[in-house]
């Protein structure tokens, strides 16, 4: 500043250094078909990610479930005299399409704001369109999780490809992860006498794909849920004895065999993939604990049990696979605890170095963090005031980490290491170039996957 003009001057200097703002962590954008998506006009929300922090956000938007169509009750006389109601609804007559049954999941299990991203009114399954609605979600910068309601609903081929083409945005944008639903092919994991073995076998072979594992991460087996079903009342039908008749019919007609065929439609268990439950779970840990916490161990909210039942022989092939090295966690009911997801495996559960869930998703906010804050140096000069800035907003970021558990060892010397200097990350050519290089080494915490209790008989000692 010139000063000409006689007069007190304020000068304000900046001594405190840069520092690094950590990313949200667990923002899922769920990609699938909606009853509707509409702002102000129909249809102007499809393909167009739209960030919502409650239900109630998403059905103003996108309206509700899908309503089953093919509910039949049945009411009789029991041996004492009393009407007794069944309801049936058959697997194959389901609707496929979940996302508003996974948003219930999602937010019931702890979850918080998210992207919807619709790419259709409820109809056809179509992968074209599945994959339309993951290239909208790749030009949006918050989602960090990535998650498709319904591809256990696609052919397995297709699923695949829509699974192959999420991991590869994973890898390219290097901001987010895949939430997976394993698909059993001809196994149907809503299926309680399915052989989960079989299923995963299935999902390995002809549903994963074979790149990019470290970004994903699969659960099996499906769940039974407390969620009740959307139904049409002009479409449910509801016999007794020769009559038939659909059910808003029967709320004008026959008060107590209506309430009795309402009564026997909320007890029909509503089996469901995991993926949105555990998209909740991932937020409310991160919320609670830390992006670096292992998700598993945690109580299914909304869970009744597993669809499956698995045994820890059964999980054993599922954790570790020594031949294609995808893992799959599984989701397991435990007595007098309740439903738990019981694994933390990337498909990656081979790779030593990026085998567990939190310490993939870890590096991620890290990575996108410090990528974030160094924004601010491109273009300033590359010379030693650079380096001595960047180098101490990074390590100033690094041990707050370490200090809230995210990093191990006893001294910050043990947990990071952040170089940046010419002869050591740099070459004069590079500096000529004008790249300036930054090394960061960060040693993450890793969950006790397996706690060995060794115990010894000693003899008294006289």
């Amino acid at each position: 500043m010139a000063y000409n003009t006689p007069g007190v001057y304020v000068e304000e200097i900046s001594s405190l250094p840069p520092s690094v703002a950590g990313v949200a962590t667990a923002i899922p954008a769920f990609i699938g078909y909606t009853q509707q998506a509409m702002l102000s006009t129909a249809g102007d929300l499809t393909l167009k990610p739209t960030r919502i922090a409650a239900m109630v956000d998403y059905e103003k938007h996108f309206g509700g479930a899908d309503p089953e169509l093919k509910i039949k009750v049945t009411i009789a006389s029991a041996a004492d005299g009393s009407l007794n109601a069944v309801a049936t609804l058959a697997e194959a007559d389901r609707s496929h399409h979940l996302m508003w049954y996974a948003l219930r999941l999602y937010f019931d299990n702890g979850g918080g704001p998210c992207y919807i991203c619709s790419v259709g009114g409820y109809g056809a399954l179509d992968l074209t369109e599945l994959e339309n609605g993951l290239t909208a979600v790749g030009k949006e910068d918050e989602p960090t999780l990535l998650v498709f309601p319904e591809a256990q609903y696609l052919d397995i081929a297709d699923c695949k490809s829509l699974y192959d083409q999420a991991l590869q945005q994973c890898a390219a944008l290097q901001n987010r992860f895949v939430i997976m639903d394993v698909h059993g092919g001809a196994v149907s994991l809503n299926d309680p006498g399915a052989d989960i073995n079989t299923a995963v076998k299935n999902f390995r072979d002809n549903g994963t794909p074979a790149n990019n594992l470290k970004y994903g991460a699969a659960y099996a087996p499906n769940l039974e849920t407390t969620v009740r079903f959307a139904y049409d009342d002009t479409q449910t039908h509801v016999i007794v004895g020769a009559a038939d008749s659909t059910l808003d019919t029967l709320e004008t007609t026959n008060t107590q065999n209506y309430n009795l065929a309402l009564g026997a439609i909320n007890k029909l268990t509503c089996k469901l993939p995991p993926s949105g439950a555990v998209a909740g779970i991932y937020a409310a840990v991160d919320n609670a604990r830390g992006v670096w916490k292992a998700p598993a161990n945690l109580s299914v909210a909304d869970a009744i049990q597993p669809t499956i039942a698995i045994d820890s022989t059964t999980q054993d092939s599922m954790n570790v696979d020594s031949t294609s090295g995808k893992s799959v966690n599984a989701i397991r009911a435990f007595t007098g605890v309740g439903t738990l997801v019981w694994g933390a495996r990337t498909l990656a559960g081979n790779d030593n170095e990026w085998r567990y869930v939190n310490v993939r998703r870890f590096c991620i906010f890290a990575e996108e963090s410090i990528r974030r804050a160094t924004r601010q140096f491109v273009f300033e000069p590359n010379d030693a005031n650079t380096w001595v800035k960047v180098k101490g907003m990074i390590e100033n970021f690094l041990t707050s980490l370490w200090r809230q558990g995210a990093l191990m060892g006893a001294k910050t010397s043990d947990a990071f290491s952040v170089q940046v200097s010419l002869g050591s990350t740099m070459t004069a050519l590079d500096v000529l170039e004008g790249r300036m290089v930054v090394v960061v080494g960060l040693c993450p915490v890793r969950p006790a996957e397996f706690i060995v209790l060794r115990f010894v008989q000693t003899m008294p000692v006289s």
